[in-house]
């Protein structure tokens, strides 16, 4: 279809009506000349009003064009408030194209230029993206409409220079459309909108087109298994040691002992982990912690009958692989995702370790009464070398290194992440030097000092003081561990959603680390004033559902302040919070022999609102280490 001119006229600063207001905004009109055919080229922004008036006599549509066109009048036929206002003096309303975020708005209208308002149209906000990303990459300019197989044949056509086949019109059309559009290219390259939106939509676009799942959470939900098989380990203990105990006559304070034995090995890994994964890349250091802590799970029944020193190393040992997990996952997140889905893709990771205490405690008693208590090593065990063949073939430690993602997709990642290439030097004077850091450190004391002693102790308890047997106790801790499991993603998404609303980041993770604090230190307290199991066991759900926020709080925090050295910040931090696992479990060993577990949840109590206070007084969400 051949048009006369395209007219653009820049304004200064503000509104139409106003031209000292400040919104810069380009108002482009494209009059029609008189055609034989009434054919719209799909990459040119036309108004449709004349041809609305032209077809409304003629049967109903039969080509692709036509079906098209009648489709595009009737969304210029919407409402007046989805649409641009017109002038009173022309008959014919203009079709608007949105505003850009920061940029100028384009309008294609016959005859005068119309006035302007501020509305945004039947195109809402995505719809912006859409159409900006389509014109700079040489798509329709449009909104998003179903289309055949051979329409789309007939725009690649037309885009690529020919006037011919699909929209009709000969050379001197399609050379006309293909000016206007390459202007109206020009013009939406022009707008404010930041490289990581366009990165966001281009992405979006692609992976829409090719219905290819991001390969960003893939690697997420590789994360997410490793967690899961991590706990699943873990707990087993949890549940075996109960016949373990029976079998080798152990007291309560051997039973601690052989728990707190893991975070021996888990401690020395933490800062060794960070350091390893920061330096040589995360993939290689969670893909050898699975390993070697699926092994040593696997060899625990011949160590707990060769004697109890054996069973110790053992279990230490499980606790090295184990240690270096979340560093190494915190590594690897740090380059693979995005700040906006940064509290998501935490939430499911480490929800992943819930599902695995739901699955171990689950699955334990029934293997133990069928098979006996090897059999949980075993199968367990067993479970890690699946997961490192699947790891070895698809995962690399930072989208750089990956040669499948689409260059969409990595253009998203890079624009908001940190560079994929390894730290040279660990800046530890920097690090050790900002309150923040402090503050992470003493709160992961304080938040883990409680969850281990309910991960390590709540079956024992069940059994003890709510009388449940070995099969009622597996069952029940496992609602706890499925309520934090929902509400972590919960917690993940209001995270994500209230950052996006233009909440800082720094409020966010207060907030959600609060509850993290204060919700399992209101609900322990009540434990001691309950005297039904059925009520016992909804508050240690509640305890640890309100727990689970602190993955959208402190655990989210380590790539907020120091990205590109996150998994040396988790060592530091998680350190601490294992300490609290080896002194917390051994406690509470001791504290049983000497007291009641009412002691054991008010000192839980007290730690939780310690960290409440240090969270509050000196956590931040901004980058403080570059």
């Amino acid at each position: 279809m051949p048009f006369a001119h395209l007219r653009v006229q820049m304004r200064a600063p503000g509104d139409i009506s106003s031209p000292s207001s400040p919104q810069p905004f380009v108002l482009a009109t494209a009059t029609r000349l008189a055609a034989p055919r009434l054919a719209t080229p799909r990459h040119a922004l036309t108004d449709l009003s004349h041809a609305g008036e032209k077809r409304s006599s003629r049967p109903s549509p039969t080509s692709p064009e036509e079906t098209e066109l009648a489709e595009l009048a009737r969304l210029r036929a919407r409402p007046a408030h989805h649409a641009t206002q017109a002038s009173k003096q022309d008959a014919t309303p203009a079709a608007a194209v949105p505003p850009l975020p920061g940029g100028p708005r384009i309008v294609a209208g016959a005859g005068a230029a119309h006035a302007v308002t501020g509305n945004w149209g039947w195109i809402g906000g995505g719809g912006v993206r859409v159409f900006r990303r389509r014109a700079i990459r040489g798509t329709d300019v449009r909104s998003n409409t179903s289309s055949s197989s051979s329409s789309r044949k007939g725009r690649d056509d037309a885009r690529h220079g020919g006037g011919h086949g699909g929209y009709g019109g000969g050379g001197d059309e399609g050379e006309e459309a293909g000016a206007l559009l390459a202007s109206v290219r020009r013009l939406l390259l022009l707008s404010g909108s930041s490289p990581a939106d366009d990165a966001a939509a281009a992405a979006e676009e692609d992976g829409d087109e090719k219905g290819q799942f991001p390969k960003r959470w893939a690697i997420v939900f590789l994360c997410f298994s490793a967690f899961l098989l991590c706990n699943m380990d873990r707990v087993n203990m949890s549940i075996a040691i109960l016949p373990m105990s029976a079998e080798f006559g152990w007291n309560p304070q051997t039973v601690g002992l052989i728990q707190s034995s893991f975070f021996w090995g888990y401690l020395l890994t933490q800062i060794a982990g960070g350091i390893w994964a920061d330096t040589v890349g995360g993939k290689t250091v969670l893909g050898f912690g699975v390993i070697w802590w699926s092994i040593a799970t696997a060899l625990t029944p011949f160590a707990a009958k060769l004697g109890l020193p054996f069973l110790l190393v053992t279990r230490a040992f499980m606790g090295i692989g184990e240690g270096v997990a979340m560093p190494a996952m915190n590594n690897i997140l740090s380059k693979w995702v995005p700040v906006s889905e940064r509290s998501r893709s935490l939430a499911l990771v480490y929800s992943g370790m819930y599902l695995g205490s739901v699955t171990g405690l689950a699955f334990s008693p029934l293997l133990i009464h069928n098979y006996g208590w090897p059999s949980v090593f075993y199968s367990f065990g067993s479970l890690g070398i699946f997961w490192f063949s699947t790891w070895a073939s698809k995962a690399y430690s930072s989208p750089l290194e990956d040669p499948g993602i689409s260059p969409q997709e990595k253009k998203l990642i890079t624009s908001q992440t940190t560079g994929g290439e390894p730290v040279k030097e660990i800046p530890w004077g920097l690090i050790l030097s900002k309150p923040p850091v402090w503050a992470l450190i003493v709160s992961h004391f304080c938040h883990n000092w409680g969850t281990f002693i309910l991960l390590t102790w709540m079956p024992t308890y069940y059994n003890q003081v709510l009388k449940f047997n070995l099969t009622e106790s597996g069952l029940f801790c496992v609602l706890p561990w499925l309520t934090m499991a929902v509400s972590a993603n919960f917690g993940g998404w209001i995270a994500d959603t209230l950052v996006s609303r233009g909440l800082s980041v720094t409020i966010v993770r207060k907030i959600m680390q609060s509850i993290g604090f204060l919700g399992p230190a209101f609900f322990l307290t009540q434990l001691s004033h309950i005297d039904s199991p059925a009520m016992a066991v909804l508050c240690m759900a509640c305890s640890q559902g309100t727990d689970a926020f602190s993955q959208s709080g402190l655990y989210s925090n380590h790539q907020d302040i120091g990205p590109r050295y996150a998994g040396v910040l988790l060592g530091l931090s998680n350190t601490a919070g294992v300490l609290a696992g080896v002194f917390g479990t051994a406690a509470t060993g001791y504290i049983l022999q000497h007291g009641s577990w009412d002691d054991v949840f008010k000192l839980s109590v007290v730690l939780y609102l310690v960290g409440t206070l240090v969270w509050n007084l000196f956590s931040t969400g901004e980058k403080i280490i570059d």
